[in-house]
């Protein structure tokens, strides 16, 4: 979505590796950001980077250590407890693997620093401030996009960083399509949905978050074209798993020089 245009469509593309990740096309070159998400995988539960997983703990903590391992210019990673709500921080001076409480949205201008999400339904919305050097990454289920994170996430940009909205560009990841997201009235009624009948509603979560994108400011909007549910052999889903499914993380950041 460019000026009012249509989201532009984009497909994540794999990366050559021991680990399964899918990097957002063009940015890289465009941008000089690292952004992408983690894959299932194909070994035993495969690549579960949930910090909740009921895997044993030296497994994940082994894939995280490898995942870490493979971005050589970052020196921090930084993630929280996520909360389905619209609290945003902003990072300086991060060292490690530092885990937050209750965050659902990450800010930086910190090259080294890499923002990290847990998904597997929920968009990880992506945020580069291009002239600025400046990123953010949000956490958007239905419940964090009825409470606003979005807005919040533009709001603490512009506040915090004196960015204006129209420098930001968006980018609607790896999730749940509105085809296999069936829901009940109360979220179709949270996220400011209009619906009649008696159901079943579907919601197209990248599609909602696209347009309050627009009416926020910003002028280039991506959305992701994966479904987590319907492409089950690359990516988790919580939903089409029944809740059995592990995570997988959604990244960005500038890499140090």
């Amino acid at each position: 979505m460019i000026d009012g245009s249509p989201p532009i469509q984009l497909t994540e593309t794999p990366l050559a590796g021991a680990i399964p990740r899918y990097e957002i096309p063009g940015w890289r070159d465009r941008f000089g950001v690292v952004a992408g998400v983690t894959g299932r995988g194909s070994a035993g539960g495969g690549f579960d980077l949930g910090l909740w997983t009921r895997q044993p703990v030296e497994e994940v903590m082994s894939r995280w250590r490898a995942f870490r391992d493979a971005h050589p210019g970052f020196n921090a990673f930084v993630m929280a407890h996520q909360a389905h709500g619209a609290e945003v921080a902003c990072h300086v001076g991060a060292r490690g693997w530092p885990i937050h409480e209750a965050l659902d949205g990450h800010l930086t201008g910190v090259a080294g620093t890499m923002l990290l999400v847990t998904v597997a339904d929920c968009i990880p919305i992506y945020l580069v401030a291009p002239a600025r050097r400046v990123v953010g990454l949000l956490h958007a289920g239905w419940r964090g996009t009825a409470a606003g994170i979005l807005r919040r996430g533009i709001e603490r940009l512009t506040e915090d960083c004196g960015i204006a909205p129209a420098d930001v560009v968006v980018h609607c990841g790896v999730g749940i399509c509105g085809s296999c997201y069936e829901v009940g009235p109360e979220v179709l009624d949270g996220c400011g949905m209009a619906h009649a009948g008696a159901g079943p509603w579907h919601l197209d979560l990248r599609a909602r978050l696209a347009e309050e994108a627009q009416r926020l400011g910003l002028r280039e909007v991506s959305v992701s074209t994966w479904c987590t549910a319907q492409d089950g052999h690359a990516f988790f889903s919580h939903r089409a798993s029944r809740g059995a499914d592990g995570r997988m993380v959604a990244y960005l950041g500038y890499p140090a020089p």
